[in-house]
């Protein structure tokens, strides 16, 4: 008992002068978000997890979607992480890591053939060097395609499930671009990369990138981009591959928004021959605040896959369509669920008896934590 008045005694007496410096106004120590954010660099991440259940078996055989491909299935979909330092003037850069299952998916090639055979669940999403003067600004290193309205980044789009345009279209690029913002409604971009999700190019030709961001009146805003560039297609044999991408939004009032996405891709002397073959594609969205932690948002969309270029049957198209439903409890938590109908012309979904079925659905759930 004697020991314990002392220790309490000597507590005590070290607590009182930090009591006093506090109530009297001395200065605390800095926390961490402050010293970054005095030095302008900026953290974010987020941690993606969830369910999902589909009706035919789309774990082992084939599947439209591009991250969410489990039968019955509890998983970490991703844990992202972004640190950057990009001043409006002078030197900066970005690093962005994803871990979790769809990190397996959005890797980019290091194999001479263009193959992607990292399995690995880290990636190294984005990583690049930035230079900024007056309106422009100059990147160089890996970083995220121009195309698509959806990104790989979770917490940014509506939906759980990912369209059939995101998974049509690169993730990332290697190279370096060039962005000039013109004014505050039009910004134009162009580049130079290594092709499609490669951080090695697998041949000697580089990929163009071209695009801009219109921005006419505060709700409205477009983004047109286009790449061409030689992509190998067989062993020792090129062929020019072009894509065309342009993503429309507009907020008609502050809690109705609605978008289109319009992709067309072509490829010469695809599988090796002579033929170009071809896809294009549409998406359509709409979201809405019912209350300010209750949002629905929707989306429907056609793939026609011509030749069989981005799923291998030829004459096939895709149409499909996801519901959403969104909780917000806090400004950084999410908790999400969603279903989900795709329908094929042909028969190309595989059930579990080995038989075949036109239709796929699936119902999703999902928690993000955004920090």
């Amino acid at each position: 008992m004697k020991k314990l008045l002392i220790a309490s005694a000597v507590s005590a007496l070290f607590a009182a002068p930090a009591t006093a410096l506090a109530a009297g106004g001395a200065p605390a120590a800095p926390t961490l978000d402050r010293v970054l954010e005095a030095s302008g660099i900026n953290v974010s991440g987020y941690i993606d997890a969830g369910y999902t259940r589909a009706d035919r078996d789309i774990q082992n055989q084939f599947s439209t979607r591009v991250f969410d491909s489990q039968n019955n299935s509890f998983g970490l979909n991703q844990f992202g992480l972004s640190v950057a330092k990009q001043p409006k003037q002078g030197f900066g850069g970005l690093v962005n890591i994803t871990a979790g299952r769809d990190a397996e998916v959005i890797h980019s090639s290091t194999a001479p053939s263009g193959a992607i055979t990292d399995t690995s669940i880290f990636d190294l999403t984005q990583a690049f060097a930035q230079y900024a003067t007056g309106p422009v600004t100059v990147i160089a290193g890996k970083y995220a395609t121009m195309h698509s309205t959806e990104v790989i980044w979770s917490p940014t789009n509506a939906n759980i499930s990912r369209s059939i345009l995101f998974g049509a279209v690169p993730f990332t690029h290697t190279g370096v671009r060039g962005t000039w913002a013109l004014n505050n409604q039009v910004s134009l971009m162009g580049g130079l990369n290594n092709g499609w999700d490669q951080l090695t190019d697998a041949n000697k030709g580089k990929t163009v990138e071209l695009g801009a961001t219109l921005n006419p009146i505060k709700p409205v805003a477009v983004s047109v981009s286009a790449m061409n560039g030689k992509e190998p297609t067989a062993a020792n044999v090129d062929g020019a591959r072009t894509s065309l991408n342009a993503v429309a939004t507009w907020t008609i009032i502050d809690p109705l928004s609605v978008g289109m996405e319009v992709l067309n891709v072509s490829q010469e002397r695809a599988g090796g021959g002579t033929a170009t073959q071809k896809y294009n594609g549409a998406a359509f969205y709409g979201s809405y605040m019912f209350t300010p932690k209750l949002r629905g948002s929707g989306r429907v969309e056609n793939f026609d896959d011509k030749n069989g270029l981005h799923f291998g049957t030829a004459s096939t198209k895709y149409r499909e369509v996801t519901a959403t439903g969104a909780y917000l409890p806090a400004d950084n938590f999410e908790a999400r669920a969603e279903v989900r109908r795709d329908q094929a012309t042909n028969p190309v979904f595989v059930n579990s008896n080995g038989t075949t079925s036109k239709s796929l659905m699936t119902i999703a759930f999902q928690g993000i934590y955004k920090f």
